[in-house]
């Protein structure tokens, strides 16, 4: 395959994850929010998740609700709001039109349609929970015709690369947005508002029923945290999201006839990351150990580009 199609393939499923994955990071902003004081310092919590702080800062003084939903759902100047990056998405999918089934480019135009229209103004409060559900369903119709039609080949295997890549460095900023930054003191861990956050947390990434299927109805930070962190049935789990990484990343091995250094990277980072108890990662700081994943799952995706001779 050419490496401006896996590109485009690849680049095209990362944009669509993420307009869904901003839309949760929002809908994670607008919960915990609710557990707080001062909900403007969460709105500059949720920006440093998303690393737009800095961005934002560029054009807006000051943090508040209001202009940080805005700036993350639909602003021109924000390359990773929901509304550029489906534009990104459907730009990709013009570009690799052949390489896709009539259903998923027609499931991704329609995407792109019905959001420019949903977000041609600044979302009302009373409207924003409608908004991003939306944004949710377009990207799992996506996903549904995609799994629905496509052929198992290279062209699937670089769009999952794309899609998990992208959540699994979703999972882990919300996963540091809650632990992190959002919790005021370190008084505060294993109290009834540490708990709701973390119950928040799962609500967010649609897990509160596995979870609970799995654990009970005992809300724990360390069986929520294991849950979302090493649970390999969890389906944004970050063990999940990485296993499938390598699953596709062998079947494209198969395909070339070699190993990509992209693979070597991927199951060191299972081995290193994702093979060692809940209890251990907690002990050494659940900060760091995101941190440490988000810099090596970001070396993946960028291993992936020189390997494939691709890019953005």
């Amino acid at each position: 395959m050419l490496g401006k199609t896996a590109g485009g393939l690849y680049w095209m499923f990362r944009y669509l994850e993420r307009s869904e994955n901003t839309a949760r990071l929002v809908e994670a902003g607008q919960r915990i929010a609710l557990t707080r004081s001062r909900s403007d310092d969460e709105w500059q919590s949720v920006l440093m998740t998303a690393a737009s702080l800095n961005s934002y800062g560029a054009k807006y003084p000051t943090v508040t609700k209001e202009a940080a939903i805005d700036w993350m759902l639909r602003d021109r100047d924000n390359p990773s709001s929901v509304l550029s990056v489906v534009e990104a998405a459907r730009n990709n999918a013009r570009l690799v039109r052949t390489a896709l089934t009539r259903e998923v480019w027609e499931s991704v135009n329609e995407s792109w349609m019905q959001l420019k229209e949903a977000l041609a103004r600044r979302v009302p409060e009373r409207d924003l929970p409608q908004v991003l559900t939306g944004i949710r369903q377009r990207s799992a119709h996506v996903r549904g015709a995609m799994a629905g039609t496509m052929l198992r080949n290279e062209i699937y295997n670089f769009a999952r690369i794309g899609s998990f890549v992208e959540r699994a460095d979703n999972t882990a900023r919300l996963l540091d947005v809650k632990y992190y930054v959002l919790l005021p003191s370190a008084l505060s861990v294993g109290s009834s508002l540490d708990n709701v956050q973390w119950e928040s947390l799962l609500r967010s990434v649609s897990a509160e029923g596995g979870f609970r299927m799995t654990h009970g109805q005992t809300v724990r930070p360390l069986e929520i945290a294991q849950f979302l962190i090493l649970d390999r049935r969890m389906p944004r789990s970050l063990a999940f999201c990485v296993d499938k990484i390598a699953d596709n990343l062998r079947y494209l091995a198969v395909d070339y006839g070699a190993r990509s250094q992209t693979l070597e990277l991927t199951e060191a980072l299972i081995e290193k990351r994702l093979s060692r108890p809940i209890q251990t990662i907690f002990d050494a700081g659940l900060h760091e150990y995101i941190q440490d994943f988000l810099r090596e799952i970001f070396a993946v995706g960028r291993q992936c580009e020189i390997d494939f001779r691709f890019s953005e």
